[in-house]
């Protein structure tokens, strides 16, 4: 049997500092038998900041971190771009365990593209339980992250960014309930596992319309679509405006997929040879 859990989430949680980064511009890799295009930088301080478009599934990658203790599927970054307060993101932890992926890429590649500096905080990362923080400063040129968007067909902006940067915890705007929540199912799938992550507008009927996939992964294994079409039953309950005029807001959900019987050992063997062979996640 297969089973889903679908988590209504973003998620969250202060801190030494590494000395600053600099990233003069972007390496850019591409290979089009593989439908791979990949834009990376590696840092002096092991950390590498990649985005890469696979067979037209877009993730954003840090490598390099120190590894969680938990044994989970996702962890918490604090994010913070140019004079920005921190944001709290959930980051997707990989088979290797020191490579996280976005759960929002395609946003947080568009902020990459805006130079300047960021800085990224690893709440525990650091040596007795302290905050580890890295402060980098990108390169002012947005050419390269512009290329992997289009070739991922992802737009160089987008005003949902916003909505989804506003969004609460777990998902739902303030006054937003579940009537009915999503109820997607197993793929046909070759994986044992994986996840979606879905932003959607609400209707006046309480229906959820124009929805993205904002993360899959693995990005072959057809989560993503499993997730749009578990959200066709969906209905949310959202109060009136003062005014009584209807305005769409933004919904969240993220969609766990995990075979019945599912053991990690398969990925652990999986990690251990790809680490073998100096291959990325």
């Amino acid at each position: 049997m297969k089973r889903v859990i679908t988590v209504l989430t973003i998620m969250a949680v202060s801190v030494p500092a590494l000395a600053q980064d600099n990233i003069r511009d972007w390496d850019v890799h591409r290979d089009d038998r593989q439908k791979l295009h990949i834009v990376f930088s590696a840092l002096d301080n092991g950390l590498t900041l990649a985005v890469r478009c696979a067979d037209g599934n877009l993730q954003a990658l840090l490598t390099g971190l120190p590894e969680p203790e938990a044994r989970r599927e996702t962890r918490t970054l604090q994010v913070a771009f140019g004079e920005d307060e921190f944001e709290h993101q959930t980051w997707n932890i990989a088979m290797n365990r020191a490579v996280a992926l976005s759960e929002r890429p395609a946003p947080f590649a568009r902020k990459l593209r805006e130079g300047g500096r960021l800085q990224i905080r690893v709440p525990g990362g650091a040596e007795g339980g302290r905050h580890l923080r890295y402060d980098l400063s990108l390169p002012a040129s947005s050419a390269a992250i512009d290329d992997v968007l289009t070739t991922c067909r992802k737009p160089l902006v987008d005003p949902r960014d916003a909505q989804l940067r506003d969004l609460p915890e777990d998902g739902l705007p303030s006054g937003v309930t579940w009537r009915q929540a999503p109820r997607p199912e197993f793929p046909v799938s070759r994986y044992a596992r994986g996840f979606a992550v879905t932003s959607c507008l609400t209707s006046e009927d309480g229906r959820l319309r124009d929805c993205v996939i904002e993360s899959e992964h693995p990005g072959d294994g057809g989560f993503g679509e499993a997730a749009l079409r578990g959200i066709r039953p969906a209905i949310v309950n959202q109060p009136p405006s003062p005014d009584g005029v209807f305005r769409p807001v933004m919904v969240q959900f993220r969609s766990n997929f995990v075979m019945e019987g599912y053991t990690n050992q398969e990925d652990r063997i999986r990690a251990r040879e790809q680490r073998g062979r100096g291959q990325r996640p």
